[in-house]
């Protein structure tokens, strides 16, 4: 039956997107959209038919973008004014409060699409959210979901004080948008003049700087496997290598390891990882080295004594055309820590790249143990924290892999 035409410019797509979309999919290419009943302004809301009429959903439409439509409703009832943001942004909200339990002073509210916000990132930081907006759709209507975002999370008694942008990234310019970052205004709200915050995540306090900070400030995904980490380090010399933070060195004290050393090539990354660790009271028992890591892996010969490696290293790979020398770089600092490692020492490893697969990196792992002539007894496999939800058939949406190995 074809779909009645409700207002909205009608996109009809291929075969190809309508399998895709079907699956679970939300994105629709440039290449599979087949006709269009109008020209729509980039931004606008779009329906979805298949190529006998039958409605799909609506999505957001780019003719900038790659992805030239990003579905945010299957619903043909739906109506797209405040009340329907407002459902979503309280339907996210509950399952945080859900999978999270009390642990809320620092987590990812809304994880783009997963949480059918394509494009959007809001992460809290205590008191402040910090926001992300990648596509152009939700840029047009954050004067609508902001101030829901703080009505909301207010209601809650989260006493929020000022949403943060942070489009300073150079993806933007792909949808037609410009860089930039600072606090939205928020009708009746003053803009905060004190830009400090404190987060507290596993019962140790962090300084997070969401004005120039990485991503938004501070990775929030590895919250439990930091805590996985803290299990384990008690009684062990640790070297905790791209610490940025310092936050898994941070665990591995508070795991009652017998020393840690954090390791980053940014002195602006150690100067905040020190400044952490005083904030915390545990400095004296950490020393910092500001060091290449694959230099510094490369000059160790194992005697000095480190019998448990953590391996964070930033994304060696964002597109499929750099995997192959992205596989290198991971095999090389694996194949260097466990050559380090004493029988029984302990190895954190893991990649927050989508495009570094489940399966490339467990393949990476065997030929660098084969190579360092070592066997691996696995502990755990694990991935981002239960906040940045993975949506089943949407892969972009699982990229970290988080792996605890002992040496055998």
């Amino acid at each position: 039956m074809a779909f009645k035409k409700r207002g909205y410019i009608v996109a009809q797509v291929s075969k190809k997107a309508e399998n895709s979309l079907q699956h679970g999919h939300p994105w629709i290419y440039d290449t599979e959209v087949t006709n269009l009943d109008a020209v729509p302004e980039d931004g606008d809301i779009v329906d979805v038919v298949s190529g006998r009429g039958r409605f799909i959903g609506s999505g957001f439409y780019n003719s900038n973008s790659k992805i030239r439509i990003r579905l945010i409703s299957r619903n043909a009832n739906d109506k797209f004014d405040a009340a329907f943001f407002e459902r979503r942004i309280r339907y996210a909200w509950e399952y945080r409060k859900t999978v999270m339990g009390n642990d809320l002073d620092c987590c990812r509210v809304i994880f783009g699409e997963a949480d059918t916000f394509p494009g959007l990132t809001v992460d809290k930081f205590h008191d402040i959210l910090v926001t992300q907006t990648l596509s152009l759709g939700i840029e047009k209507r954050k004067d609508i979901i902001f101030p829901l975002l703080y009505k909301v999370l207010n209601e809650d008694g989260q006493n929020i004080r000022g949403i943060f942008e942070r489009n300073d990234v150079k993806v933007r310019e792909l949808e037609g948008m410009e860089q930039g970052k600072g606090f939205y205004p928020l009708q009746g709200v003053p803009i905060p003049d004190n830009t400090d915050v404190i987060i507290e995540e596993n019962g140790i306090k962090y300084n997070v700087d969401f004005q120039n900070g990485q991503k938004t400030g501070f990775f929030l995904d590895q919250k439990y496997n930091r805590l996985a980490v803290s299990k384990i380090a008690k009684g062990r010399k640790v070297l905790d290598c791209f610490t940025h933070t310092g936050s898994f060195a941070m665990n591995a004290v508070m795991g009652e390891a017998e020393h840690v050393c954090a390791v980053d090539i940014s002195q602006d990354a150690i100067d905040m990882a020190k400044r952490n660790a005083e904030l915390n009271g545990i400095a004296e028992k950490m020393s910092f080295q500001c060091e290449n890591v694959f230099d510094l892996l490369s000059s160790m010969n194992g005697k000095e004594g480190y019998d448990f490696i953590i391996l964070d290293p930033p994304a060696f790979t964002k597109s499929r055309a750099t995997v192959k020398s992205a596989i290198r770089g991971y095999k090389e600092i694996n194949l260097r820590a466990m050559k380090l490692l004493p029988m029984g020492g302990y190895l954190a490893t893991c990649s927050c790249s989508h495009f570094m697969t489940e399966a490339l990196f467990e393949e990476m792992l065997r030929s660098a143990a084969l190579d360092a002539h070592v066997t691996l007894r696995r502990i755990e496999y694990r991935q981002q924290s239960p906040d940045h939800p993975v949506l089943y058939n949407v892969p972009e949406t699982e990229y970290l892999k988080f792996y605890l190995f002992q040496v055998v």
